[in-house]
Parts: C-alpha cells; structure tokens; sequence
C-alpha cells in the first residue's frame, strides 16, 4: 500500500523542495508523526481476483496491471470492486470478447520494485498493460528524473512486444485531508512534479500517459467522504470506480478499440462523466452512476 512511511519520507523530502528552514522540517516531521496516528487501519486486504473475465470461449485479450497499491485495489471492501476486475469487464465489453487479468501490482511498490513485475509480466505477453505508480517513490527518497527514467525503461519493454502501455501517473498527495498543513502542500508539490516527469518520460517511451492528479483530485478533494476508505488514505471503492472511468478510454485506446480517442488532461467532475464525453458508456458505468 502507500506506506504511512511516505508521511515521514515527504517531511524528509521537503528541504530539496523549497529550501526550508531547519524549524520548519521540524514542523513537518512532527506533522507527519499525527498523521499516521490520524490514518487508520484497513478491515479488508484482498487478493488479486486473476482470470478471464465474460469468457465465452473466444481467445481472450490479454490485460496486465502492474504498480502499487492504488493498482492493486487496496481500500476495497470486496474484490468485484478492484480496478483491475473493473476495468477486465469494461473491456471485455467493448471488444466483445474476453479478457483475461493478471496483476503484477504489489503493494508498497517503487518504481524500482515495477522492475520485476515488468520482467514477469512480459513473459506472459500481455497485449495491454496498465501501470499505476509513483506515490511509494518517494519512501525511498528516489529524486524525480530517476524515478521518470525508470519508468520510461519499463514502459519501454512492454512495448518492445507490441504491448499498448497506460500508465496513471502519480496521484495527488495533497488531497489526503489527514496529512495537515503545510505538510500537505509538500506532498501536493511533490507529486505534482513527479507526475509532470512521468508524462513526459511516458509519452517519449511510445505509452498513454493519464494524470491521475489531474483529472482526480478535485473529486477526491470535493467528495472526501465518499471517495476515500475507511483508513482515509487509499481511495474507496468509489474512488476506484473513479480512477477506472478516467482509465478506461485510453486503455480501450491502446487495445484498437476506440481508434482516435484523444487522451483529455482536463478535470472531470466523475467517471460517467468521462464516459459520456468519449460517447461511450460501459454497462458496468451505467448500473453504478444510473
């Protein structure tokens, strides 16, 4: 998951950002100690649901995701829930055929930790892949170039074997109400900077990048309650529906499904939303924002 230790780790992080003074990472520390008191504990921690999804025999598309805990699901209260089985269903449902899901994603992931999972997903061959990662990098003090270019090597290798990539970039941390100010703000500006190089290393290695900061934040920031979990620092099962909606296009993208869609770094007020601008609603939209 996104270890409580990125509390600490962003204070620590905050003197490369502004140069501040010694009192104020003070400050910053003692804040992100509260912070992991005020985060809570997950009830439920569910494994990867793999498989094929609609299947009715056909030879299914191949889906891989890979990341951390956001990739995973973790903050759900059932499996059906996870983005992954979400977004297996939607596609299955746009390319009318089947589409096997296999996740790599572990939670607690760097960047450098994608390494792996890449390695072992390409000897399964997947035809789309979806990554989510960059809000662990930072526990690891990773400095942004690096962790960018490890992540273009990744997205690289993947579309060496003729993969489609997309990959969610790092999510907003400031919208985590549990982290005070000004610690917040120092997560918001980090993750900030760390998305703005992912999409560009992204982009040049021949995937789909989607801001997830961008296109997420201001629901996570207006809808709080709804859109996080109960320990209030992974996103809930609304949340994820969320991230999947503003998923979904780009994957069907890079599948061949929706040719010339058009990746929007433009807000979005839900995932419906987003369906409805792309003119296309998966059933599984329609039944939960019906």
């Amino acid at each position: 998951m996104i270890g409580l230790r990125t509390l600490r780790a962003v204070a620590m992080t905050a003197a490369t950002l502004g140069g501040l003074s010694g009192a104020l990472v003070g400050l910053l520390n003692e804040q992100s100690r509260r912070a992991r008191v005020a985060i809570g504990v997950l009830e439920h921690l569910w494994p990867a649901p793999d498989g094929v999804y609609l299947d009715d025999g056909g030879d299914p598309l191949r889906l891989a995701v890979l990341g951390d805990s956001m990739a995973v699901g973790v903050g759900v209260t059932h499996p059906s829930q996870m983005p992954g089985v979400l977004l297996a269903h939607a596609l299955a449902e746009e390319a009318a055929r089947p589409v096997r899901l296999s996740t790599y994603a572990v939670s607690g992931s760097t960047t450098r930790d994608l390494v792996r999972q890449v390695d072992a997903a390409v000897l399964d061959e997947p035809q789309v892949a979806l990554i989510i990662i960059g809000a662990n990098d930072v526990t690891s003090r990773l400095g942004v170039r690096e962790s960018a270019a490890l992540l273009g090597e990744q997205v690289r290798k993947l579309r060496a074997i003729g993969c489609g990539v997309v990959v969610g970039t790092c999510p907003d941390l400031g919208t985590v109400r549990p982290i005070p100010q000004p610690l917040r703000m120092v997560g918001h500006q980090y993750s900030v900077r760390l998305a703005a190089a992912q999409t560009a290393e992204v982009s040049r290695s021949g995937g789909v990048p989607v801001s997830l900061g961008n296109l997420l934040a201001p629901e996570f920031t207006a809808r709080h309650v709804d859109m996080f979990s109960s320990d209030r620092f992974h996103p809930s099962a609304v949340g994820y529906e969320a991230a999947a909606g503003v998923l979904l296009a780009p994957l069907c993208q890079v599948a061949g499904l929706w040719p010339g869609w058009v990746v929007s770094s433009s807000p979005v007020r839900s995932a419906a939303a987003l369906a409805v601008r792309t003119s296309r609603v998966p059933a599984w939209l329609q039944r939960r924002h019906a």
